[in-house]
């Protein structure tokens, strides 16, 4: 089963709370961790992890916070899971590569599965952090299959 972890849902959370905010400034680390019961020391890590990746900036100081650095719309669910979890896998091969899989010369399953990952991948670059934080989301198809995709661990 593909699972996100906890890091990567606290980051989807803090990113759709700040969408939410819009241009109604920054949020704390604090803030966000308080409204959504998260440890706080986990959420600064994910925080600062989202801008080290160019998805979030950050401004220190009393007024100081955490801000999307890009528009809701131009940042896709994929980006913040692979910014948090690295690159999606859906089979051993693809993040071990195949030199540690003793049947990559003869696994029947593999080009299909990577096929498989190829439409997570895109499910989950068309679902934007605009839509998560939309009243009333949009449930095309590809949204639809991201959605069942994530499960809390």
């Amino acid at each position: 089963m593909l699972r996100l972890s906890k890091k990567a849902d606290y980051a989807l959370m803090a990113m759709k709370h700040l969408a939410l905010r819009g241009d109604r400034g920054s949020s704390s680390a604090r803030e966000i961790a308080s409204q959504y019961d998260i440890p706080i020391e986990l959420l600064a890590k994910v925080l600062q992890r989202l801008v080290r990746r160019g998805l979030l900036l950050s401004q220190q100081g009393t007024r100081g916070g955490y801000q999307l650095a890009r528009t809701p719309t131009g940042i896709s669910v994929a980006d913040v899971i692979q910014a948090i979890d690295g690159p999606v896998t859906v089979m051993a091969c693809s993040s071990q590569g195949e030199r540690r899989c003793e049947q990559f010369s003869k696994c029947n399953v593999r080009d299909p599965l990577w096929k498989v990952r190829e439409r997570i991948l895109a499910a989950l670059g068309e679902c934007t952090i605009a839509e998560l934080a939309a009243e009333t989301p949009s449930l095309s198809a590809p949204n639809v299959r991201a959605a069942v995709l994530h499960t809390h661990t």
